[in-house]
């Protein structure tokens, strides 16, 4: 059962190395996520998932230990996903995606070490139905299921913006903060995914797994950071 939840963005400017000067721009956004991590391991889980978007390649499950790097960006840094097992060897294999690197990396910050951590990849394009039925089955896989989710909102919020100005962005991200922030399963399950598509939100499938995980579950929201910087919507959510 779904005991708790973190939604946070997962840029890799989120990591102050890879953001360098500009890191003091995202100190709030980055506070925020460590407050979500902490709902967390107020929950006291006996299974930690994390989820975030990533392409056919990345779809894991990554084991605890998995690697990740930043060396890709041109940043000397390496993550794992939690505590690597003393076995190191078991942890081996493919790095982590971008997204999951990210979550590594808050884990690391929060000195995590309040339940086992396994990592997902979901693809932008798994249907809403399978996103939903991949949630359900992640729900009943634990008594006390936690979920740290991963995942950015639209990227069309200004001209600015990696996918340019779309006046459809902003509605698009005002419908998935209200959701996220009242922990609103079924409106997070009525997101539109083509749309979610053509604004590149790549949050979109990981939000609708989290609410296949929650339906039923309970749990109460609170939105603790809504912003675009870069024209990029990035929402931090706990529910518990």
């Amino acid at each position: 059962m779904l005991v708790a939840a973190a939604v946070c963005p997962c840029p890799p400017l989120l990591v102050p190395e890879v953001a360098a000067g500009a890191a003091p721009e995202l100190d709030g956004l980055r506070a925020a996520c460590l407050d979500a991590v902490a709902v967390l391991a107020a929950a006291r889980p006996d299974r930690l998932v994390v989820l975030g978007s990533a392409d056919v390649t990345g779809r894991g499950p990554y084991p605890q230990g998995a690697p990740g790097s930043f060396r890709g960006l041109g940043v000397d840094l390496d993550v794992r996903l939690g505590k690597a097992p003393q076995d190191v060897s078991a942890a081996d294999g493919r790095a982590l995606p971008q997204s999951l690197a990210v979550a590594a990396w808050l884990l690391e910050r929060t000195q995590w070490t309040g339940a086992p951590v396994e990592g997902l990849g979901v693809g932008e394009e798994l249907e809403p139905e399978r996103c939903l039925a991949a949630g359900r089955e992640l729900a009943g896989s634990a008594e006390r299921l936690a979920l740290l989710v991963m995942g950015d909102g639209s990227a069309c919020r200004t001209v600015k913006a990696p996918g340019y100005l779309d006046e459809r962005a902003e509605p698009f991200d005002a419908m998935a903060a209200r959701a996220l922030g009242a922990a609103d399963t079924a409106a997070l399950a009525a997101l539109d995914a083509e749309l979610a598509y053509e604004l590149k939100a790549a949050g979109r499938a990981p939000w609708q797994v989290l609410a296949g995980a929650g339906e039923g579950a309970g749990l109460s929201g609170a939105l603790l950071y809504d912003e675009a910087p870069y024209g990029v919507g990035y929402y931090v959510a706990g529910w518990s």
